[in-house]
């Protein structure tokens, strides 16, 4: 079975990027080489802060949907919740 991920990233400035991807790693690289999305691109996001994994692709859309509608301060608290230092999660991760 393959594994669906609910991701939230950040740059320097502390603009937020959700996303959803069936490979983190890759898609992780592919933000930091610029490739990810015109979003995440324009504004240098390159660092994970948070992310969440399921077996269920739906699970994960709705879970996506639902963290896009959360306000910032919410998105903030639940970042805080799990990573109060906002330390990029990939930094050790062999990717570009």
């Amino acid at each position: 079975m393959k594994n669906y991920y609910v991701y939230i990233m950040t740059n320097k400035s502390g603009t937020l990027y959700t996303g959803v991807t069936n490979n983190l790693v890759r898609r992780i690289s592919e933000h930091k080489q610029g490739k990810g999305s015109q979003f995440t691109t324009r504004y240098r996001i390159t660092r994970l802060l948070h992310y969440e994994e399921t077996r269920d692709i739906h699970v994960a859309l709705a879970r996506e949907k639902k963290l896009k509608g959360l306000t910032r301060a919410k998105k903030l608290e639940l970042i805080h919740s799990t990573n109060p230092q906002w330390e990029d999660l990939s930094a050790n991760w062999d990717i570009a």
